[in-house]
């Protein structure tokens, strides 16, 4: 089991390919709060819902100072198509080898099916403004997350 991270840790720095294959750094957000959160596969049901509902509440997150992430396996290629599909409007980063999702905790054995299996771990992160985590919730459902994560960070509910 990967060790898991906790509010007043650092968050572990990456830079990781998006969509289009450009970098993208945590390191480059310092200044403003960043929520990153990792999903196991871009187009499946459940990261589908909790993607469009991270689009749908982008605005009002911005609003707030936050930027947002979204990292999984997936390739860049495949992340492009579900980003175009699903019209998403924030960056979505590739972690083919699951370092960075290693480094996050978000990587390792979960329950699936009543079957222990290792995967990734939908978890997120609020990374402060001088890089260090805020909120680290592990285990997270894809339904409801983004309006429970707003009630956690003491934000009001989008729309």
């Amino acid at each position: 089991m990967t060790e898991r991270l906790a509010a007043g840790d650092p968050a572990p720095d990456f830079t990781l390919a998006d969509a289009d294959g450009k970098p993208v750094s945590l390191s480059e957000l310092r200044g403003r709060r960043v929520i990153v959160y990792f999903y196991p596969a871009a187009s499946t049901p459940g990261c589908t819902k909790q993607a469009c509902d991270f689009r749908d509440t982008l605005d009002s997150f911005a609003d707030e100072g936050f930027a947002v992430l979204g990292v999984s396996p997936d390739k860049p290629a495949k992340l492009a198509k579900f980003r175009d599909n699903q019209r998403l409007s924030f960056p979505l980063l590739s972690d083919p080898d699951r370092q960075v999702l290693s480094a996050y905790g978000a990587y390792g054995e979960k329950k699936l099916y009543g079957k222990t299996v290792t995967g990734v771990i939908r978890s997120t992160f609020v990374i402060d403004a001088e890089g260090v985590v805020e909120l680290a919730q592990y285990g997270v459902k894809a339904t409801g997350h983004v309006a429970k994560l707003r009630r956690d960070l003491g934000l009001a509910a989008s729309k």
